[in-house]
C-alpha cells in the first residue's frame, strides 16, 4: 500500500532518556518542520506524547512515522534503558493509525543523518582530513552514551546498530584506574556510559572529589558543567576535562575499530554545549594517544555536530530505506 507522502506529512521523532523531539517531513524533503520538544516524564507512553504533539498542529494526520529512540531495538517490545517507557511497536502503530512505523536506535538514525548535515553545522576539532568513501564513526554523550557508525557499500551506506556505550570502561592511566576502583564499589560492571555521559558525570565528580580529598557537594551534572565552564570551580573543571579525555579515548578506540578514515563525529546533548572548553580540553590529545597508531589517529578528523535535531534527518532517511 502506498504511504502517500504527497498527501500527508511524515512524522519523525527523536526520543532520548529525558526529552522527546517531534517534527513533520513534507514530501521528499529532509527538512524537519513544526518541531516540538516534550518531556518524556509528562506522558505514560510515546502514543500519548505523539497525540499531544499532533493535537497542536494544523496539518493532515501522518500515515507513516519513524522514531529514533535511545535504546536497542531487538524485536517488537521496546523497554528503554534510561527511561520508564516500554511499548510494543506494532501496538503503537495501530494506536496511531499509521500504515508504516519504523523504530530504530537514536544513534543509528544519527549515523544515517551524517551525509545530510550541512558542513556549516559541524565544528572541526584537531587536525586530519577525511578520506572519501571511508567509514564514519559516531559517538555522543547525552543522558547516556550513544555509539554508531556508517559503513560505505555499493548501494550507499549501512548504519551500525549497536550499544557501544555499554561496553566496559577502559582506563587510560593510573588515575583513571583509581576512579574505576571507586565506581566499582557501586557498579559491578562499569560501562563507559557510567562515566562518559550525563548519568556518569556525577559518578566522575564524586570519585575525583574523593581522590583529591575534597567533599563532594550535591550537584547535578548540569551544575557541575556550568561551574566548570563559567564559575572557575577547580574540582568541576578537573571533572569536565577528565570527562573530555575519557571521551577522547572512547572515540579513538571506535575510530580504530571501524577504520574511520572518513571522520569521527561527536553528537549528543553535552559536547556541543561545551564550546571552546571542549576544543581546549584533553579530548583530541587523548584521541591520538594510541602508541604505534598515534600517527594513524592524527590523520583522522574529528567533528562536533552542531545541528540541533540531526537524528530527525536520519529518522526520515530510515523510513525510506528500512522495511
Amino acid at each position: 500500500m502506498s504511504i502517500g507522502h504527497n498527501e500527508s506529512p511524515t512524522l519523525v521523532a527523536d526520543i532520548g532518556g529525558t526529552n522527546a523531539r517531534f517534527a513533520l517531513i513534507q514530501g521528499e524533503s529532509h527538512v524537519p518542520t513544526q518541531e516540538m520538544v516534550l518531556s518524556g516524564c509528562d506522558f505514560p507512553s510515546p502514543v500519548e506524547a505523539i497525540e499531544h504533539y499532533l493535537a497542536q498542529l494544523n496539518a493532515p494526520r501522518p500515515r507513516a512515522a519513524a522514531i529514533a529512540i535511545a535504546n536497542p531495538i531487538t524485536g517488537d517490545w521496546v523497554k528503554m534503558t534510561n527511561h520508564v517507557w516500554e511499548f510494543s511497536i506494532e501496538q503503537t502503530r495501530k494506536a496511531l493509525g499509521l500504515e508504516k512505523l519504523v523504530v530504530l536506535n537514536d544513534f543509528t538514525a544519527l549515523a544515517l543523518a551524517l551525509p545530510f548535515i550541512d558542513r556549516a553545522e559541524l565544528r572541526k576539532v584537531g587536525g586530519g582530513e577525511p578520506v572519501e568513501h571511508a567509514p564514519l564513526a559516531l559517538l555522543g554523550a547525552g543522558t547516556g552514551l550513544g555509539v554508531s557508525g556508517l559503513i560505505p557499500c555499493a548501494a550507499g551506506w549501512v548504519p551500525l546498530q549497536g550499544e557501544g556505550g555499554h561496553a566496559t570502561f577502559s582506563p587510560a592511566n593510573e588515575r583513571e584506574a583509581d576512579i574505576l576502583r571507586i565506581v566499582w564499589r557501586e557498579y559491578p560492571h562499569v560501562s563507559t556510559e557510567r562515566l562518559v555521559a550525563g548519568i556518569g558525570i556525577g559518578n566522575l565528580y564524586r570519585a575525583i572529589a574523593e581522590l583529591s580529598g575534597q567533599t563532594a557537594e550535591s550537584l547535578t551534572p548540569a551544575e557541575i558543567t556550568d561551574r566548570a565552564i563559567n564559575g572557575g570551580d577547580p574540582l568541576c573543571t578537573d571533572v569536565l576535562d577528565t570527562f573530555c579525555a575519557m571521551l577522547g579515548t572512547a572515540a579513538g578506540n571506535l575510530a580504530l575499530t571501524l577504520g574511520a578514515s572518513g571522520g569521527v563525529y561527536i553528537g549528543g546533548g553535552i559536547v556541543p554545549r561545551l564550546g571552546e572548553f571542549f576544543d581546549r580540553s584533553s579530548f583530541r590529545k587523548r584521541f591520538e594517544e594510541k602508541g604505534r597508531f598515534s600517527q594513524h589517529l592524527a590523520a583522522m578528523p574529528t567533528y562536533v555536530i552542531l545541528a540541533k535535531t540531526p537524528a530527525l534527518l536520519g529518522a526520515a532517511e530510515a523510513l525510506k530505506t528500512m522495511p
